[in-house]
C-alpha cells in the first residue's frame, strides 16, 4: 500500500512540474515521512523497498532514463531518511504538534533531511540539469524544505473534525470572518503584486491560529502553502524582475515555507495553552479523590439541566446520598480506607447512571444527582440500584477482612419540571434524614409529612 500511495504522488508531482525541470509540488516524501511516523508498521524494510519502487517506476513510466530515476530517488530517499531518523527521537506529543517546541523541533528534522538531499542535488544538478553544485544543493534543499512544510504537518496532525451543534449564526459569522480574511488577502496579492504581496496573507493565518482548533489552522496553512507552490508551478507570480529564474523560484519557496511557520507555532502554543486551561477547569470543578463534580460545579450545572426541564416540561427528580456510618469507618480504619470507600462509592453510583445524569460530591461522604427526564417512580427505581449496588459491594482496609458499606437515599421529583431546583435538593436532602431516621441503608421519598423532623 505504501508503495501505490507513493506512485500516485509522485505522478502528481511530475505532471505538475516545468518542462525540464524539477517540481514545484512534490507531496511524496512528505507523505511518506507522515505516514511512517502516524503508521509505524510501514517503516519495515518491505516497506522502504515498496517505496523505492514506487519513486522508480513513476520516473520510469513519464520518460526518465534509468540513471536519472535512480539519482532523484536517492536524494528522496536521503531526505526521508535522515528528517525519519530525527523525528523517531522526538515525543508524541512533539510529534503531534502539541507542544509550543514542537515547530522548531520538526524544523530541525526537516531541515536535516532537505540538506541531506541537498548533498545529493549538488552532484544531481551538474549531472542531470547541467547546473551548479551549490544551485544544485540550495535548489534541492529548499524544494524539499517547502514541501515539509506544507503537507507534513497535515498528515502528523489529521483527526476527525466534528463541527459544532447548535451553533449561533453570530458565532457562526464570527468563525468565518478568518477564512474570509485569509481568501481576501490572497486575492489581494494576486492583483496588487509587488515583493510585499507574498506576505498579505499573514495576518490572517495569525488569526487563524488564534480562533480555530489546531488542525484547522494547519490546513488553512497547508492550503496557502499549496496554492503558493502551485501558483509558482503556472508562474502566476512575477516579483523577482531581474533575477534568475532559479534564484526567484529558490527565494519565493524558502519565502512560503518561513510564512507558514508562524501560525504553526502560534497554533502549537494556543493547543498547549487550551490543554492547561481545560486541566485547571477540570481541577477547579472536580473533586480529585471521586473525580466528581465538586459542590459548585455540581450547582452550576443542576441549575441549567433544570431550566431545560422546566422549558421542555419534562419531569426531573433529585437524589441526595450518605454513606452510611462513614464517620465510624475513618475512625476504626483510618482516613486510607476512608478515601478508598469515597473512590467505590463514585464508582457504584456512576455506574447505576444514565449518560445524561450529573452527579457531584457535595460534602465529606455526601453526594448529590439531578435525574432529567426522570419522574418520581424511574427515580426511584435508581436508587434502589444505587442502594443494592452498595450492599454488594465490600472493602478491605490493610491487613484485615473486608467490610460491607451501605448507603442511605433521599428522593424528590418534580412531576413537570417547575420546581426550583435548590428547593427540591433541600426536600431531597430531608427525605435522606428520614432514611437515617429510620435505620439506613433505604430510600425515602419526600412527601412533606406534616409535624415530622429530621432526627
Amino acid at each position: 500500500m505504501l508503495g501505490v500511495v507513493i506512485f500516485g504522488t509522485c505522478l502528481f508531482g511530475i505532471y505538475t512540474r516545468p518542462l525540464d525541470f524539477l517540481a514545484n509540488v512534490w507531496p511524496a516524501n512528505a507523505v511518506m515521512l507522515g505516514l511512517l511516523l502516524r503508521f509505524p508498521t510501514t517503516a519495515t524494510p518491505l516497506g522502504w523497498i515498496a517505496a523505492t519502487a514506487g519513486f522508480i517506476l513513476a520516473d520510469l513510466m513519464t520518460g526518465s532514463p534509468w540513471g536519472k530515476a535512480l539519482i532523484l530517488t536517492g536524494a528522496n530517499l536521503a531526505g526521508i531518511g535522515g528528517a525519519y531518523a530525527v523525528l523517531r527521537l522526538y515525543s508524541r506529543e512533539a510529534i503531534r504538534l502539541q507542544t509550543p517546541e514542537s515547530v522548531p523541533q520538526l524544523v530541525s528534522a526537516i531541515g536535516f533531511g532537505a540538506c541531506l538531499a541537498g548533498f545529493v542535488g549538488a552532484v544531481a544538478n551538474p549531472v542531470l540539469f547541467g547546473g551548479s553544485a551549490v544551485g544544485g544543493w540550495a535548489f534541492w534543499f529548499v524544494t524539499e524544505f517547502a514541501n515539509y512544510v506544507a503537507i507534513l504537518p497535515v498528515i502528523l496532525t489529521i483527526r476527525l473534525f466534528s463541527f459544532p451543534q447548535g451553533i449561533s449564526l453570530k458565532r457562526l459569522a464570527y468563525l468565518a470572518l478568518p477564512l474570509l480574511a485569509l481568501l481576501f488577502s490572497c486575492f489581494a496579492s494576486f492583483e496588487i503584486g509587488g515583493p510585499g504581496a507574498l506576505a498579505f496573507p499573514v495576518p490572517a493565518l495569525l488569526w487563524a491560529a488564534i480562533v480555530y482548533p489546531r488542525f484547522v489552522t494547519v490546513l488553512l496553512t497547508s492550503a496557502f502553502s499549496f496554492w503558493s507552490l502551485i501558483a509558482l508551478s503556472a508562474d502566476l507570480f512575477d516579483y523577482m524582475a531581474g533575477a534568475s529564474a532559479e534564484n526567484a523560484l529558490i527565494s519565493m519557496r524558502l519565502g512560503v515555507s518561513l510564512i507558514t511557520l508562524a501560525p504553526l507555532m502560534l497554533a502549537s502554543a494556543m493547543a498547549k495553552q487550551k490543554d492547561l486551561i481545560a486541566q485547571l477547569s477540570h481541577l477547579a470543578r472536580h473533586d480529585p479523590l471521586s473525580c466528581l463534580l465538586n459542590r459548585r460545579a455540581f450547582g452550576e450545572e443542576a441549575q441549567k439541566l433544570a431550566r431545560y426541564c422546566a422549558k421542555q416540561s419534562h419531569p426531573y427528580s433529585a437524589l441526595m446520598l450518605d454513606i452510611d456510618h462513614f464517620k465510624s469507618i475513618n475512625d476504626r480504619f483510618g482516613h486510607a480506607t476512608g478515601d478508598q470507600v469515597i473512590s467505590i462509592a463514585a464508582e457504584k453510583i456512576s455506574a447505576c447512571l444514565r449518560s445524561a445524569d450529573i452527579i457531584g460530591r457535595v460534602g465529606g461522604e455526601e453526594f448529590a444527582i439531578l435525574l432529567p427526564k426522570c419522574t418520581r417512580e424511574q427515580a426511584l427505581e435508581i436508587a434502589e440500584r444505587i442502594r443494592r449496588a452498595f450492599a454488594q459491594a465490600q472493602v478491605t482496609p490493610d491487613n484485615r477482612a473486608p467490610i460491607s458499606v451501605t448507603v442511605s437515599v433521599g428522593l424528590a421529583a418534580s412531576h413537570d419540571g417547575s420546581a426550583d431546583v435548590e428547593a427540591l435538593m433541600e426536600e431531597a436532602d430531608k427525605a435522606l434524614y428520614r432514611a437515617k431516621h429510620l435505620g439506613r441503608n433505604r430510600s425515602e421519598i419526600h412527601d412533606q409529612t406534616p409535624g415530622w423532623r429530621p432526627a
